[in-house]
């Protein structure tokens, strides 16, 4: 994708080009190029119809139906907010009398539109040529380009004080180095990121979920939000859209815990249940307060696994039944699945230097009932659980 294949695309041949290529979707790629070829389509033309019908498949767990209307690149994709995690924020904002927002680092434009779909005007830059471009499109597509505007364009440049709100996401990657874990390496750099705060009260940023906790601003609420059990980006929100110190988000549900951060679980005997938290909740340091939910207790305080001695019913982490526990030995523990006929095992662990993949082998799996493991210590010692 380049700009001259998208503005062949937007013409009426290029629509005619991605209808095309949506009927023969799932036909051996050369196939279907020549199909296309054949009706007169020049290769170049082809080739981006056919890459844009993969992609808006690909889009569609993150876009929905809405999907089908977008331009994409896979960098793009790949980086893009989910809608319901952007409609999500979008709507917070809104709620908190936002009318105006500054997007800084637009991408293809998933948070832009979900502002514009709350009914906020906004204007959105991205320091890419390509992707502006597409940010634009999408927001053609969608009919919203009455209110978002967007211009290719250095973040830094932006004078943020004249708008509500500013929504930062800085670029985390680099072509041909994949992440870039130093904030200073970021685009624009933390040094910059850090200070809008100071400059626009109400600013969020969206960063990587392994984002450091010592980073979030003075007073700012910093927000980790799965869907469907992956974690998927970490948020702070800041001066007075901050509202609670952690939380955790789950969605599609809507479930969220709050909290300080800093609490410390109660320490206590491995029980009849196993609830391994939701990756949100442990990277917003919220293992306590999800603990206090369900009366439970940590067997080890370095590692998030909860326990209690009676179900419980939780949205914020997975259930297991304990059948077993015992120090860790690899003879004993293959002794005691061949005992009971254990031949699926799934493997889990926290605190354990234990490779799952290998361990299966040296196991050596005989039968059919399945099981779950846990690899993980108890005050201390390294301690294998059979769970059901």
């Amino acid at each position: 994708m380049d700009l001259e294949l998208l503005a062949a695309l937007r013409t009426p041949e290029g629509a005619a080009a991605l209808t095309a290529a949506a009927e023969v979707t799932g036909a051996d790629p050369l196939a279907a190029a020549t199909a296309l070829r054949t009706r007169g389509l020049s290769p170049g033309l082809a080739a981006a119809a056919l890459t844009q019908t993969d992609l808006r498949i690909r889009a569609e767990a993150k876009f929905g139906t809405a999907a089908q209307t977008m331009l994409f690149t896979r960098a793009g994709l790949e980086q893009a907010t989910r809608a319901a995690v952007a409609d999500r924020r979008a709507g917070r904002l809104r709620a908190a009398g936002v009318e105006t927002l500054a997007d800084l680092g637009c991408g293809l434009g998933s948070d832009a539109l979900a502002a514009a779909r709350a009914g906020i005007r906004v204007y959105a830059v991205d320091a890419d040529p390509l992707t502006a471009a597409l940010a634009a499109a999408n927001a053609e597509a969608a009919g919203l380009a009455h209110l978002v505007t967007v211009e290719c364009a250095d973040a830094t440049s932006v004078p943020v004080e004249r708008f509500d709100a500013v929504f930062a996401d800085p670029a985390r990657r680099r072509a041909g180095r994949g992440r870039v874990m130093d904030p200073r390496s970021w685009s624009p750099p933390w040094d910059f990121i850090a200070a809008l705060p100071g400059r626009v009260p109400r600013t969020v940023l969206k960063l990587a979920p392994g984002i450091d906790h010592a980073l979030l601003p003075p007073g700012a609420e910093g927000e980790w939000v799965s869907v469907g059990g992956d974690l998927v980006e970490a948020a702070f929100w800041c001066g007075p859209l901050a509202e609670f110190a952690r939380r955790a988000i789950l969605l599609p549900s809507g479930a969220e815990l709050t909290g300080s951060g800093t609490a410390a679980a109660p320490v206590g005997p491995v029980g009849a249940f196993l609830y391994d938290p939701d990756p949100a909740v442990v990277r917003s340091h919220l293992v306590a307060e999800f603990a206090a939910t369900i009366g439970g207790r940590i067997a080890d305080p370095e590692i998030a696994y909860v326990y209690t001695d009676t179900a419980v019913d939780t949205p914020f982490g997975r259930r297991l039944e304990i059948t077993d526990v015992l120090p860790f030995s690899l003879k004993r523990l293959r002794t005691l699945l061949r005992e009971r006929g254990v031949g699926r095992l799934e493997i889990r662990k926290r605190g354990s230097a234990l490779e799952p993949e290998q361990l299966r082998r040296d196991l050596r799996l005989r039968g059919n009932a399945p099981a779950s493991l846990v690899l993980t210590r108890v005050a201390g010692a390294p301690t294998a659980l059979l769970c059901r």
